[in-house]
């Protein structure tokens, strides 16, 4: 299958982006509901959000991406 590498990494990023920016919030929220905006432990909200970020885009190249199209090979058409 043929695919186009820059749409599959910015499709990719983006992705991964989107997770960085879930966790960190989902990680601020729950220490939010616990303590003051203050005491949220800044540094593990970022680290969580980080290693999300990475096995994001691990997951993308293991597996694909379903909003990236591929193309199917092209057919060369033999003349005689």
């Amino acid at each position: 299958m043929k695919w186009d590498f820059k749409k599959f990494a910015l499709a990719a990023f983006l992705r991964a982006v989107r997770t960085f920016a879930q966790a960190f919030i989902s990680v601020c929220g729950i220490e939010g509901f616990t303590a003051t905006f203050a005491d949220i432990d800044w540094i593990r909200a970022l680290s969580i959000a980080g290693v999300s970020f990475v096995l994001s885009l691990v997951t993308s190249v293991a597996t694909g991406l379903p909003e990236v199209e591929q193309k199917p090979p092209q057919e060369v058409e033999q003349t005689e």
